[in-house]
């Protein structure tokens, strides 16, 4: 009996001084200041061709005719799709003089996942967050596509960050390329 307290001790220590090591990563990470929420899609998922947007709407459209679905439900391929909702990461982003480092919030790892050049950020559009992704990314996010070195990028975070973000991006440097839409 005795063994089994001890064992359930040890067990809550270790899941207090987990959650600690959280706390105090996100401390030392917002020590500098100028951080901010902001949850990232790294991997965007591959974009749908027009020829497979054409095929869904003829299946959907023929599915319609041809049977009353029961309510509430689409064709399988149409939901197998859906992939507005996946590949986002809850994160913390913290402005460091020409660059924005982006770090993970549930992790240990001291350094940032990633790190966004300002020279290298191209603002593409911003948009509302679009079915799944409202349940995959805090209330009131704006979504924010982007480009950097070449490769897409999604950010999400509140107005008045976006904001912070795009002030950020257009007070470079004289002679820098800054592209914000």
């Amino acid at each position: 009996m005795v063994f089994a307290v001890v064992i359930v001790i040890a067990v809550l220590l270790a899941v207090l001084l987990g959650l600690g090591a959280f706390a105090l990563r996100r401390r030392l990470i917002q020590r500098p200041g100028g951080t901010f929420d902001c949850s990232a899609r790294l991997k965007m998922p591959p974009p749908r061709s027009p020829e497979q947007l054409a095929a869904d709407a003829a299946l959907f459209a023929g599915a319609e005719e041809e049977a009353v679905l029961p309510s509430g439900s689409a064709p399988a391929p149409l939901l197998a799709d859906d992939d507005s909702g996946k590949g986002w990461v809850f994160g913390v982003a913290r402005y460091n003089n020409d660059s924005v480092e982006w770090f993970r919030v549930f992790s240990y790892a001291p350094r940032p996942r990633r790190v966004l050049q300002r020279s290298r950020i191209e603002v593409l559009h911003r948009r509302t967050p679009e079915g799944q992704e409202e349940l995959a990314l805090l209330s009131g996010a704006v979504v924010l596509s982007c480009l950097h070195a070449g490769e897409p990028l999604e950010l999400a975070m509140s107005e008045d960050a976006l904001t912070g973000f795009l002030a950020w991006l257009e007070a470079a440097p004289p002679g820098q390329r800054v592209n914000v839409a």
